[in-house]
């Protein structure tokens, strides 16, 4: 997995409420198992017309936004079914990081999975980002989660929470598999000692 320490980026806002995993990415774009190429794919409904062109109106479609990094986002982002396929569309596109005053609990903890940041912070604090976002390609938000803090393009800081485990899985680039590897040579450790203590339960 990828590590997150620093990200400076264009954010863009989508001040919609209750973003859905199914408005992330739509369920016709689940049957593959690969986490790349999905990105064409993200917010595939409102991104793009009935005959497939791109809606000049949505706000990834724009030329300030087609590399943004951060996405500013109304309230319970990544609600609806439990998918991981979200995340991952999310990421291929370019995302890293997305700032919500809420999130779905199973959206939020994929997140974290696979290497993206979500923030929770206060509901004026979002309106101050989307504020930001809103100024386009020449406004970039700075993250810090070793500092715990964004910065807006006028120098403002704002200061967010995070579970210190999942804040340091991010900063080693390591998912719960990867965590468990970290300690390969203590549970090596602990079978050979059991191995020898306990023969029976070999």
């Amino acid at each position: 997995m990828r590590k997150f320490d620093k990200l400076t980026g264009v954010a863009a806002p989508m001040p919609m409420a209750n973003i859905d995993t199914d408005k992330i990415i739509p369920k016709q774009f689940l049957k593959t198992i690969k986490r790349d190429g999905l990105g064409k794919s993200l917010f595939h409904e409102m991104r793009y017309t009935a005959d497939g062109k791109e809606n000049p109106d949505f706000v990834l479609n724009k030329p300030a936004y087609r590399k943004a990094q951060i996405l500013v986002a109304g309230e319970n982002f990544g609600c609806g079914s439990s998918r991981e396929h979200a995340p991952w569309a999310l990421l291929d596109f370019g995302i890293r990081c997305v700032i919500s005053e809420s999130f779905a609990d199973i959206f939020y903890n994929n997140c974290f999975k696979n290497g993206i940041l979500p923030i929770k912070v206060k509901k004026e604090e979002v309106a101050l980002l989307m504020d930001d976002a809103s100024r386009g390609a020449n406004a970039t938000v700075s993250v810090d989660l070793e500092k715990q803090e964004i910065k807006g393009p006028d120098g403002g800081t704002i200061r967010f929470e995070i579970d210190p485990f999942r804040k340091e899985s991010l900063l080693k680039g390591l998912d719960e598999i990867g965590y468990t590897l970290e300690k390969a040579p203590a549970i090596a450790a602990f079978e050979e000692r059991m191995k020898r203590e306990r023969p029976w339960a070999a």
